[in-house]
């Protein structure tokens, strides 16, 4: 079996046909090498079956694993490698590189199909994406700061229409970094997949050209940034955007709309600021009750959200070295400041 390819020498993708991930569904979701596709040999309710039996009798529980196992592998040969030509070569492992992609290559290789099995297994890509993030790749990052409601993850996007590489880790922590900011219809990844996206994407960058990262703190919801990578972010250059409080408002309450249709949601929110006096909370809940939206967001910003980040930037962020005054956050003045960051159109540094 070869070694464990990296990314950047030789993108799976181009060394394998496909790389498959044969272990349970629930086991797939925590976490899996980018681009494998989940063949389980054995459902999550199998895998438990066949462990619970295991505890009583090993022999009987092999007996019984190696018919749900065969079962599981005749559907996938029937639904999904029949279309596969001759020269199909795929890449399969499991949790340790054992008996369960074992049991696929073997059948595969009946068939005449060149199967690889990742020595080690999905424990052997682990340890490989903690050590790479241990040693964080030598880029150059530029770091865009500003209260909450000054538009820097839409100025992250901007950046990247512009041709820029950009960082964004609350898209890939599916958080938008504040007690409000967490996606409601959709739950954050696991600590071990957040770390296999990020990884990825670090790896895709160029290290000759800057990448545009937003000021964060080393925690997204319930994400954690790796060290090396928080430590390059504090001491890394940054830029400032100043808005004003109602501008700012605005922008918020057409970024989050979720807060003004779920009130019930928005209130058992407040009450994890844990901080503020019982009379404070209720003066949000009435603003909720009587949908004062506007003057609810701006005593949430100017109580809350802006004296935490204001301590938070100064503690962590040293190094503004321009800042940018926008009068309000509209297309054209959120592009203008993307031109001037941007002037060669590209990449600036």
């Amino acid at each position: 079996m070869p070694p464990f390819p990296t990314y950047t020498e030789q993108p799976w993708a181009e060394t394998y046909s496909e790389i498959i991930d044969v272990r349970s569904p629930s086991e797939f979701a925590e976490d899996h090498i980018p681009e494998a596709i989940n063949l389980p040999v054995l459902s999550d309710a199998e895998r438990a079956e066949v462990g619970t039996l295991y505890k009583q009798s090993p022999f009987t529980a092999r007996k019984l694993g190696a018919a749900l196992v065969a079962q599981n592998i005749s559907h996938h040969l029937l639904a999904h490698f029949a279309s596969k030509n001759k020269d199909y070569s795929p890449l399969a492992y499991c949790w340790r590189g054992g008996q369960r992609s074992a049991s696929l290559a073997s059948v595969l290789s009946q068939v005449g199909w060149q199967v690889t099995i990742l020595q080690g297994g999905y424990k052997t890509y682990r340890a490989y994406v903690r050590q790479q993030l241990q040693q964080v790749p030598q880029l150059t990052f530029r770091v865009v700061s500003g209260l909450t409601g000054t538009g820097k993850t839409c100025i992250l996007r901007s950046l990247a229409l512009k041709g820029a590489q950009i960082l964004d880790l609350e898209d890939l922590a599916n958080h938008r970094g504040s007690l409000l900011g967490e996606q409601w219809q959709a739950p954050q990844p696991s600590q071990k997949h957040f770390e296999s996206q990020l990884l990825q994407k670090l790896q895709s960058f160029d290290p000759h050209q800057p990448v545009w990262v937003e000021a964060e703190s080393n925690k997204i919801g319930r994400i954690y940034l790796p060290q090396q990578l928080w430590q390059k972010l504090t001491q890394a250059s940054c830029i400032e955007i100043q808005v004003p409080l109602s501008a700012r408002i605005q922008w918020l309450l057409q970024e989050y709309p979720h807060l003004t249709t779920h009130p019930d949601i928005l209130k058992d929110k407040l009450q994890k600021l844990h901080r503020y006096s019982r009379e404070q909370l209720q003066a949000w809940y009435h603003l909720i009750d009587t949908q004062q939206w506007e003057n609810l967001i701006g005593s949430l910003l100017q109580t809350h959200y802006d004296p935490a980040y204001t301590h938070a930037l100064k503690n962590s962020y040293t190094t503004v070295e321009q800042v940018f005054t926008l009068t309000q956050l509209s297309d054209s003045g959120i592009n203008c400041l993307v031109d001037a960051l941007t002037p060669h159109s590209a990449l600036s540094s």
